[in-house]
């Protein structure tokens, strides 16, 4: 089974505006709510990829009822934490630019902190555990690094999709995949990523600390996957960026969904472009029938 973790879900309140004018008046000509939260996101994309997952973390107050509403109306299993306080929602503006104003994460206690950890240990070494998303407020900020640490004492599969400290603090217990973007592997070794030679260099250095496989995502210029056996290079395929949101999260559902089915890392990395390029282009999650349109304009390339 696959478990998606999300310590600090939203509610996503998309809104476009034609012309956005401040300190005035402004009316909707398009609105739509999603469960949100980069584990929650991959849960949803899994499903739709028809491979089951269940949603772990916490929810809270009438926004956390919503998104287990929609989660249980998708066929998606969930099993989270109940807050006492209201799930967050984060405001995504669009017109022209899109403007994301992210509300404030609920407060987390000891005791729910330690529930959480708990239904993790019960994973078993079949599993897969996706770690996604930021820290709320009051959570340990080494929750990731002990829970990474129970993944591989336990033998348990794990990705973590987070980045800067979260991500420095997990390296070391070998994690199946992480997937930093140019600028996020930039910050991990202090420089500038500038080229596609530049990706490739720090991506193996970041192989070097750990990780069992590694993707690095350049935007437009496409992506590099990096483990013990290959780096490769993927083109994305053409088309209007519509959605930025969960974009990288659709390639992780369909990098472990595809794994799982083939155990075959480039197929798995190719399935994996063609679902976050599919978000990219919609205006939610990707479908099936879009990724399975996109498949053929990715090209793996491979560079040693």
């Amino acid at each position: 089974m696959i478990y998606t973790c999300t310590l600090n879900p939203s509610i996503d309140y998309l809104v476009e505006v034609d012309d956005v004018k401040l300190g005035s008046l402004n009316r909707a000509s398009k609105t739509a709510y999603y469960p949100g939260g980069k584990g929650i996101n991959v849960s949803r994309v899994l499903k739709r990829l028809g491979e089951e997952s269940t949603a772990l973390g916490y929810i809270g107050g009438f926004t956390g009822a919503f998104i287990c509403d929609v989660l249980t109306q998708a066929g998606i299993s969930h099993d989270f934490i109940e807050v006492d306080e209201p799930t967050r929602i984060n405001v995504k503006l669009k017109s022209g630019v899109e403007t994301e104003i992210n509300g404030l994460g609920t407060l987390i206690s000891k005791e729910a902190e330690l529930q959480l950890f708990e239904k993790i240990a019960n994973l078993s070494n079949e599993d897969f555990l996706v770690l996604a998303g930021s820290l709320p407020p009051a959570v340990s900020p080494d929750f990731y690094r002990s829970v990474a640490k129970l993944c591989f004492e336990k033998n348990i599969r794990f990705i973590a999709d987070t980045s800067g400290e979260a991500l420095e603090g997990i390296l070391q217990y070998e994690p199946f995949l992480v997937k930093p973007n140019e600028h996020e592997l930039g910050e991990l070794f202090e420089v500038e990523i500038t080229s596609i030679e530049d990706a490739i260099f720090y991506g193996k250095r970041l192989l070097e600390k750990g990780p069992k496989n590694v993707i690095v995502s350049l935007g437009s210029k496409g992506a590099i996957l990096l483990n013990d056996r290959v780096v490769a290079f993927a083109n994305v395929p053409k088309g209007e960026l519509r959605n930025s949101v969960g974009a990288g999260d659709s390639l992780v559902a369909g990098f472990v969904a595809a794994y799982e089915t083939q155990r075959d890392y480039l197929e798995a990395f190719k399935y994996g472009i063609a679902c976050g390029s599919a978000t990219a282009f919609s205006l939610d999650l990707c479908e099936k029938p879009t990724v399975q349109k996109l498949l053929p304009e990715i090209k793996i390339e491979i560079v040693s």
